[in-house]
């Protein structure tokens, strides 16, 4: 499907990943993909049951995609193994990342969880972690992440996004620029983090950098305020952070995506409709937003108005469009 044939309410659809209720397909998943366009949809372990009924629910809203011309959806899960792993048993069960001890611990964790997503018909997975834990902290991370040092870091990392990567499934970097320094949780409430950019260039920043090398599908950005870098906005909705540093210095083309705007950290402290502001100027490229609920059809609507706004704001839809497309038609064929 070519970007020319989308129609704006098209193109306000493609920037939104959004969960849904339910194990089967339903009325709900008819009206996101028929009324809103969206252009994802993330998986969690209550939409998930067993191997054939994720296949089916895949192919269901594909099949409808299809239907209704729409451009093929993103099928995202959180699979990172250890305690973020939405497919529980018979799918194969992994320790976490902070486990692996060697290369071939995440050459086995990706070849192994590529093959298992391909076959359930899911196409994107919103791993690996890139955060680099300090061991000096109570890293909020450190369960989570492959451990202190950013070159090891990088090194699984790098490894699994190519193994991923080679299975024809997409693989997103997380959470730039880094929340291994962090001990609040974002799922709660907001973090701070008081490193300057040149203290997160000598760290935190190095497996993202590689990562952008490996030609990574996608990044996500954190719900963490980086005092010294942009003190109003969290980098998911910060413009210094998800443009200019991202876009502009780090020169990454793929596509960038908010962390779950349902979470603590952007819910109790910023309306949908600011977040939506905020994320289309920042020229952020998809929202998260992981929970059934008015806030989906809110951000919706926001984005189309603001599309209609001005021709600026529309010629930065069409780009970030233009990177979800390229995505689609180089993993899925669109």
């Amino acid at each position: 499907m070519n970007l020319e044939t989308l129609s704006l309410e098209q193109l306000a659809g493609q920037r939104l990943m959004v969960g849904f209720d339910g194990k089967r397909f339903n009325a709900h998943l008819e009206f996101l993909i028929r009324d809103l366009k969206v252009g994802g949809i993330i998986l969690f372990s209550q939409n998930i049951d067993t191997p054939d009924q994720v296949k089916e629910l895949c192919r269901a809203v594909q099949e409808y995609a299809r239907v209704n011309g729409q451009p093929p959806l993103l099928i995202a899960i959180d699979q990172e193994g250890g305690q973020v792993a939405r497919l529980k048993k018979p799918f194969t069960q992994f320790a976490g990342n902070s486990a692996m001890t060697d290369v071939s611990d995440a050459v086995y964790f990706a070849q192994t969880t590529a093959a298992e997503l391909a076959r359930a018909g899911i196409n994107m997975n919103l791993a690996p972690v890139m955060d680099v834990s300090p061991e000096e902290i109570t890293s909020i991370m450190a369960a989570r992440s492959f451990g202190p040092d950013p070159f090891w870091v990088s090194k699984l990392g790098l490894t699994i996004i190519s193994h991923l990567q080679q299975n024809k499934i997409m693989a997103v970097a997380k959470h730039f620029p880094g929340i291994g320094r962090t001990v609040a949780d974002s799922h709660i409430d907001l973090p701070s983090c008081d490193c300057d950019l040149a203290e997160l260039e000598t760290c935190d920043l190095i497996p993202f950098a590689d990562s952008i090398e490996q030609q990574v599908a996608g990044i996500m950005l954190s719900h963490v305020i980086f005092k010294k870098i942009d003190p109003r906005w969290p980098a998911s909705l910060s413009r210094r952070i998800a443009a200019e540093l991202l876009r502009e210095r780090m020169r990454f083309s793929g596509i960038s995506m908010t962390d779950d705007l349902d979470m603590g950290a952007i819910n109790r402290h910023y309306d949908i409709q600011t977040a939506i502001r905020q994320i289309l100027r920042a020229d952020i490229d998809m929202t998260l937003i992981c929970h059934q609920g008015p806030n989906i059809e809110i951000a919706y609507q926001e984005i189309l108005k603001l599309l209609r706004s001005s021709k600026e704001m529309e010629s930065m839809g069409i780009e970030s469009v233009k990177r979800i497309m390229a995505l689609k038609k180089k993993y899925l064929d669109a």
